[in-house]
């Protein structure tokens, strides 16, 4: 049941449910999801670390920066589950759509610029 809990606290946030279906076209560095969901930094990072305590989401430290991706196939069925439910319920939303858009601009964009930018 903890698990089932976990997911569902996870789920309940609108800028944690955005930053899951960002991670839907690959991993993205945490300066990347700063600037998408528009948060400061210590409000990503706690959204960031309960999608990690549901399963949801893994991350790696790469020198500086903490990347995120979606959890793998190999995790648990209710983790599967869930993010399938949410995938294939939100892949038409506005919002997701315009964050996708705005997403393909900001790929583009050296992270070191973007790391720095957000630190100022």
């Amino acid at each position: 049941m903890r698990e089932i809990m976990n997911i569902t606290k996870a789920l309940s946030d609108a800028s944690r449910v955005r930053a899951l279906m960002l991670l839907t076209d690959g991993p993205l560095c945490v300066c990347q999801i700063i600037a998408m969901l528009g948060l400061a930094p210590s409000t990503t990072s706690k959204h960031m670390s309960i999608l990690r305590q549901a399963g949801l989401v893994e991350a790696t430290k790469e020198g500086r920066w903490m990347h995120y991706r979606l959890a793998p196939k190999t995790v648990s069925k209710q983790v599967r589950q869930a993010l399938g439910w949410v995938v294939s319920g939100l892949e038409d939303d506005p919002q997701i759509r315009r964050d996708k858009s705005k997403l393909k601009k900001l790929i583009k964009v050296d992270k070191e610029a973007l790391c720095r930018k957000q630190r100022n």
